[in-house]
């Protein structure tokens, strides 16, 4: 694989070159990692697109607010990417990877990209490589790049440091409707949208906005928050109201961080943790060194069999390990 060549097809949008890369980038092949490696430091630094992560419980209608939500702004003649990520199961490893069958009209829609990607055994509602992946939308020149998360869940707040906005969508009449989420994803959303607005759940879906309103009025204000914001709002995706208004929201929450430096010092931010998160996870890869792995392994069958407590397997096995480096 040529990686200047496939670098240069990215820069200049070139969908086929844009899948093949991120299919790099997910790979987690040694000598793929490194091509993948050159492959990002090859692309254009000079491109910023509005990341915009997006979660929700299961059944809320992530896929269609997406999907007309999107065809909303490619209407207005934006490039919009969607990295939705899909559970993996825990016996097969296998994920459905169906997110563009029920996103049928945006799938076909030339200013529109849609990669489907399997969480893995990744925590955090995100595929592991997903910041990669909105990397290389932004070299590709897309205008909006929306993560659609497996779904909710506090561990899922890790997608708040890849995005600019994060939008949690929920349903009307979900019972104990401050319950429903958890609090780490209240305090990180920037508006909670409450999804099927129409017929029979609108005033459902009033009373549910009401609640969520009173409950943002309720938290800490953030620094990086303009006055009225987080805030709650209706729509109804089925019927394409209300979207118009999420974007114009949307604009003014960037635009007002733009003007004040939030945006640059959060971008800033978001790239030391993931260089953290990059060195976390380069360490627990050396942990699948053969004789690393033969250490473990005589290590977990003396814990199984009693003769060792796993807090002192633990001490033995840092111990041999900075024994061998040192």
């Amino acid at each position: 694989m040529d990686i200047q060549e496939l670098a240069k097809g990215v820069a200049a949008g070139q969908r086929r070159a844009l899948a093949r890369a991120i299919t790099l980038v997910e790979s987690a092949r040694a000598d793929h990692r490194a091509m993948a490696s050159d492959l990002l430091e090859a692309l254009p630094k000079d491109r910023q697109a509005l990341r915009i992560g997006l979660s929700g419980t299961p059944g809320v209608g992530k896929s269609t607010f997406i999907e007309s939500f999107g065809m909303m702004l490619t209407g207005q003649g934006l490039k919009v990417a969607v990295l939705a990520v899909d559970p993996s199961s825990s016996r097969s490893g296998g994920s459905i990877l169906g997110d563009k069958t029920r996103m049928d009209r945006l799938s076909r829609d030339p200013n529109a990209f849609i990669r489907p990607s399997p969480s893995q055994t990744h925590l955090g509602g995100v595929a592991r490589r997903s910041r990669e992946a909105v990397a290389l939308c932004e070299a590709a020149g897309f205008d909006v790049v929306l993560i659609e998360t497996v779904g909710v869940g506090q561990s899922e707040t890790v997608v708040a440091e890849m995005s600019d906005a994060f939008l949690l969508l929920l349903a009307p009449a979900g019972g104990d409707e401050l319950q429903g989420v958890k609090r780490g994803i209240m305090e990180i959303a920037d508006m909670i949208i409450v999804n099927k607005a129409d017929g029979d759940l609108k005033p459902a879906a009033t009373r549910t906005c009401a609640d969520y309103a009173g409950a943002l009025r309720l938290l800490r204000k953030r620094a990086q928050d303009p006055e009225g914001f987080p805030k709650a709002v209706m729509v109804s995706a089925l019927n394409e109201q209300g979207l118009a208004e999420v974007w114009g929201d949307l604009n003014a929450l960037i635009t007002w961080r733009r003007d004040n430096g939030f945006w640059d010092r959060t971008r800033k931010e978001q790239a030391r943790y993931w260089f953290g998160e990059e060195v976390r996870n380069r360490l627990l890869a050396e942990l699948e060194a053969p004789q690393v792995r033969a250490v473990l392994q005589a290590l977990t069958e003396r814990v199984t069999a009693g003769a060792l407590s796993p807090s002192a397997a633990a001490e033995l096995f840092i111990a041999d390990l900075r024994s061998k480096q040192g």
